[in-house]
């Protein structure tokens, strides 16, 4: 009984960029990758699922024999998107919220 399943050596080698590329500046200048293409490359190398443990800042991708920072993925996916000028992480955003606690709602009470 034969298998029917795709042979991952096969596929086409967008799927197996680390075996083509070392970084993600690799990824930017490769002229035969469309935009979309290096978005999916690079998006896919941001990924927590490449999260080395416990150093959530670096990233471990199958086929590469070094870490990359993610800072340099994230920064790769700016300068996709036409922002040069900030080399920088992103920041935190968002508004601070103050939880309530969890019988306060019922009576109206607030958090102080």
């Amino acid at each position: 009984m034969t298998s029917t399943g795709v042979n991952a050596h096969n596929l086409h080698p967008i799927f197996h960029p680390a075996t083509h590329h070392d970084s993600p500046a690799d990824i930017l200048n490769d002229n035969e990758l469309s935009t979309p293409e290096k978005r999916i490359i690079l998006s896919s190398w941001a990924s927590d699922m490449y999260a080395v443990e416990s150093r959530p800042a670096l990233r471990e991708i199958p086929g590469m024999s070094h870490t990359i920072k993610l800072a340099d993925i994230l920064a790769a996916l700016r300068r996709l998107d036409g922002d040069n000028d900030n080399d920088d992480p992103p920041r935190g955003g968002g508004v601070p919220m103050r939880l309530r606690r969890p019988g306060a709602a019922a009576q109206g009470g607030t958090v102080r």
